[in-house]
């Protein structure tokens, strides 16, 4: 017989246990033509929902790009959350990402998926893309 956790003990996020330096990485396919891609990078998630000191090192069908990052985002106390990004290159935008994520290991771990890649003009980009994250620092 499967026993449960008491729902008193059930996961519990907050803009608090989620805030800290982040590392992560990128994977994935851009649909159209099959492109492959691969990231890592680094933000930190403030208590406000601000992402700041955002880096990402990216190669896109073997372009390579330094990167950096700036949104915000959101959790939910059940871990769910979302990331909202704009990536730029030599301070100019090049695209917006929409991340859908949840958060586990009392949120020192979060696994995403893609749910949006708008290009600056607006043009979506169908993309298969998920992300591993890990908080940096143990004391926050």
């Amino acid at each position: 017989m499967a026993s449960f956790a008491p729902a008193a003990q059930a996961a519990k996020c907050s803009t608090e246990t989620v805030a800290g330096d982040w590392g992560f990485t990128l994977t994935g396919t851009i649909v159209p033509g099959g492109v492959a891609v691969g990231a890592i990078a680094t933000v930190t998630f403030e208590e406000n929902g601000n992402i700041t000191n955002g880096t990402e090192a990216r190669n896109v069908g073997g372009g390579y790009a330094d990167e950096t990052v700036t949104g915000y985002w959101t959790v939910n106390s059940d871990c769910a959350g979302t990331l909202y990004v704009n990536i730029y290159e030599s301070g100019q935008l090049v695209r917006i990402s929409v991340v859908s994520m949840t958060f586990a290991d009392n949120s020192a771990e979060y696994r995403g998926v893609q749910k949006s890649l708008t290009l600056p003009d607006g043009t979506n980009v169908p993309v298969v893309l998920t992300l591993e994250g890990r908080k940096q620092h143990a004391d926050h």
